[in-house]
């Protein structure tokens, strides 16, 4: 390794799993953005299939500097006690099970994390908190969160003032690209809102002990429609995997 690159924090991201087909072999996948980010901002993606195996994930956990959860599909309602509906598209069972062992080490270890989406929300039920299943059905005044025909869609949110995120953006109000049917409704024990959208949907949410990098966003930071602005996420993110990196040092 390069003295360049042995500089660089070790940024771990978690993948999505499709099952085999017919057609195609059992896979995972992961979209470009996130370790394109990742290297952007300084770092060194390293890539984690979904193990749902404790000593391996604790192995890789051991090496890396911080987290990256990524987005994908929903978190099967009946993990919560609800029951499911037709707008809900649960993600792969392997992909949920390893995630679910992954998020909890994270929290275990208080690890720096930056949770995207789907991320975001795994980190805020892992945590204690909850979700609105399908927001036209369970907030019906709430504005839309995504375009029904796939495309890009985008809207504004409100940063709460004396946050990390708020110190991160600037502050103010942000226009942010907008994909999600679920989000954030009661918030987990030890976090808080961090950006709320016009119609009061949470958008962001972070750990309330200063010393934790610990950032959930429901947006997409690392997309092709994500704003320049953005990248300074993944900015701090890594900055904050480096000083924790550094600190553990001086422990040992």
């Amino acid at each position: 390794m390069s003295a360049n690159n042995a500089s660089r924090p070790l940024i771990g991201i978690n993948t999505d799993f499709y099952a085999a087909t017919k057609t195609y072999t059992a896979h995972a996948r992961l979209n470009a953005g996130y370790f394109d980010a990742v290297m952007q901002s300084g770092g060194l993606p390293y890539l984690i299939p979904p193990l749902g195996k404790d000593a391996e994930l604790d192995a890789i956990l051991d090496r890396l500097d911080g987290m990256v959860l990524t987005g994908g599909l929903d978190i099967d309602p009946r993990r919560q006690g609800l029951p499911t509906m037709a707008a809900v598209q649960p993600m792969a069972e392997r992909r949920e099970m390893s995630d679910r062992m992954l998020v909890q080490k994270i929290i275990d270890r208080k690890m720096p994390v930056l949770a995207i989406g789907l991320g975001m929300q795994q980190l805020n039920t892992m945590m204690g908190g909850n979700l609105f299943l399908h927001l036209p059905l369970d907030q019906p005044k709430s504005m839309p969160h995504f375009d029904p025909s796939g495309g890009p869609h985008r809207h504004i949110i409100m940063l709460e003032p004396n946050t990390r995120i708020d110190e991160i953006y600037g502050g103010g109000e942000l226009r942010v690209n907008s994909r999600h049917h679920q989000a954030v409704n009661v918030v987990a024990p030890k976090m808080r809102v961090g950006a709320r959208s016009p119609d009061g949907v949470i958008e962001a949410i972070e750990s309330t002990d200063p010393n934790w990098f610990c950032l959930g966003v429901q947006w997409h930071p690392e997309a092709d429609t994500a704003s320049a602005l953005d990248m300074q996420l993944f900015e701090c993110f890594l900055q904050a995997a480096v000083r924790q990196s550094d600190r553990l040092q001086l422990v040992a």
